[in-house]
Protein backbone atom coordinates (compact mmCIF):
# COMPACT_ATOMS: atom_id res chain seq x y z
CA UNK A 1 0.00 0.00 0.00
CA UNK A 2 1.58 3.24 -1.00
CA UNK A 3 -1.56 5.68 0.10
CA UNK A 4 -4.70 5.55 2.22
CA UNK A 5 -7.70 6.05 -0.02
CA UNK A 6 -10.58 6.29 2.17
CA UNK A 7 -12.04 5.85 5.28
CA UNK A 8 -12.49 1.88 5.41
CA UNK A 9 -8.83 1.73 4.58
CA UNK A 10 -8.00 4.35 7.09
CA UNK A 11 -9.36 2.39 10.27
CA UNK A 12 -7.93 -0.98 9.19
CA UNK A 13 -4.43 1.07 9.33
CA UNK A 14 -5.29 2.72 12.93
CA UNK A 15 -6.53 -0.86 13.90
CA UNK A 16 -3.81 -2.29 12.67
CA UNK A 17 -1.69 -0.04 14.52
CA UNK A 18 -2.62 -0.35 17.51
CA UNK A 19 -2.58 -3.89 17.03
CA UNK A 20 1.40 -3.58 16.46
CA UNK A 21 1.91 -0.96 19.37
CA UNK A 22 1.58 -4.23 21.38
CA UNK A 23 3.98 -6.14 19.92
CA UNK A 24 7.20 -3.49 19.50
CA UNK A 25 8.69 -1.42 22.12
CA UNK A 26 12.25 -0.03 22.05
CA UNK A 27 13.85 -2.89 22.16
CA UNK A 28 12.61 -4.36 19.34
CA UNK A 29 15.87 -3.67 16.79
CA UNK A 30 15.58 -1.59 13.40
CA UNK A 31 14.96 -4.81 11.27
CA UNK A 32 12.14 -6.57 13.15
CA UNK A 33 9.51 -6.54 10.69
CA UNK A 34 6.67 -5.48 13.02
CA UNK A 35 8.68 -2.42 13.84
CA UNK A 36 9.25 -1.39 10.08
CA UNK A 37 5.71 -2.29 9.89
CA UNK A 38 4.30 0.08 12.55
CA UNK A 39 7.00 2.58 10.87
CA UNK A 40 5.73 2.63 7.28
CA UNK A 41 1.47 2.58 8.53
CA UNK A 42 2.17 5.29 10.90
CA UNK A 43 3.62 7.25 8.15
CA UNK A 44 0.68 6.80 5.84
CA UNK A 45 -1.87 7.40 8.50
CA UNK A 46 -0.10 10.54 9.06
CA UNK A 47 -0.43 11.29 5.53
CA UNK A 48 -4.14 11.34 5.32
CA UNK A 49 -4.94 12.90 8.43
CA UNK A 50 -2.94 15.97 7.29
CA UNK A 51 -5.26 15.97 4.66
CA UNK A 52 -8.33 14.68 5.95
CA UNK A 53 -8.40 15.94 9.67
CA UNK A 54 -5.87 18.90 9.32
CA UNK A 55 -5.63 20.43 12.88
CA UNK A 56 -6.05 24.21 12.44
CA UNK A 57 -3.29 26.52 14.33
CA UNK A 58 -5.40 28.12 17.20
CA UNK A 59 -6.26 31.73 17.40
CA UNK A 60 -4.81 34.13 19.98
CA UNK A 61 -8.33 34.50 21.72
CA UNK A 62 -8.31 30.38 21.91
CA UNK A 63 -5.09 30.46 23.61
CA UNK A 64 -5.97 33.29 26.12
CA UNK A 65 -8.98 31.55 26.75
CA UNK A 66 -7.17 28.01 27.30
CA UNK A 67 -4.51 29.80 29.43
CA UNK A 68 -7.31 31.45 31.40
CA UNK A 69 -8.87 28.23 32.28
CA UNK A 70 -5.50 26.99 33.29
CA UNK A 71 -5.05 29.92 35.76
CA UNK A 72 -8.35 29.70 36.71
CA UNK A 73 -8.79 33.65 35.52
CA UNK A 74 -12.02 35.15 35.14
CA UNK A 75 -12.22 38.10 32.24
CA UNK A 76 -12.52 40.75 34.87
CA UNK A 77 -8.91 39.35 36.62
CA UNK A 78 -6.79 39.02 33.10
CA UNK A 79 -7.84 42.62 32.77
CA UNK A 80 -6.26 43.20 36.20
CA UNK A 81 -3.60 41.04 35.12
CA UNK A 82 -2.55 42.71 32.40
CA UNK A 83 -3.56 46.46 32.79
CA UNK A 84 -6.58 46.50 30.25
CA UNK A 85 -10.30 47.33 30.68
CA UNK A 86 -12.74 44.42 30.82
CA UNK A 87 -14.70 45.50 27.51
CA UNK A 88 -10.90 45.44 26.12
CA UNK A 89 -10.13 41.87 27.16
CA UNK A 90 -13.75 40.80 25.86
CA UNK A 91 -12.79 41.97 22.43
CA UNK A 92 -9.64 40.22 22.04
CA UNK A 93 -11.57 37.24 23.33
CA UNK A 94 -13.72 37.79 20.38
CA UNK A 95 -11.45 38.63 18.03
CA UNK A 96 -12.46 42.23 17.43
CA UNK A 97 -9.22 43.82 18.47
CA UNK A 98 -5.77 42.62 18.84
CA UNK A 99 -3.91 43.80 21.96
CA UNK A 100 -1.56 46.91 21.46
CA UNK A 101 2.55 45.85 21.76
CA UNK A 102 2.67 46.45 25.92
CA UNK A 103 -0.98 44.43 25.75
CA UNK A 104 0.66 41.69 23.96
CA UNK A 105 4.16 42.15 26.39
CA UNK A 106 1.84 41.62 29.05
CA UNK A 107 0.06 38.83 27.85
CA UNK A 108 3.18 37.09 27.31
CA UNK A 109 4.47 37.99 30.62
CA UNK A 110 1.83 36.91 32.61
CA UNK A 111 -0.02 34.71 31.01
CA UNK A 112 3.42 32.74 30.04
CA UNK A 113 2.68 32.77 26.50
CA UNK A 114 4.93 32.80 23.89
CA UNK A 115 5.56 36.35 22.58
CA UNK A 116 6.09 34.41 18.99
CA UNK A 117 2.20 33.39 19.10
CA UNK A 118 0.52 36.53 20.24
CA UNK A 119 2.50 38.72 17.61
CA UNK A 120 1.55 35.82 15.08
CA UNK A 121 5.14 35.16 14.04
Amino acid sequence: MTKIRNKIEFDAASSRIEDLLLLVDNNNPASDNYLIELDLLSDLVAEYEEVYYPVNTPSLSDIIRLRMYEMNLTQLKLSELIGVSPSRVSEYLSGKAEPTLTAAREISRKLNIDANIILGV
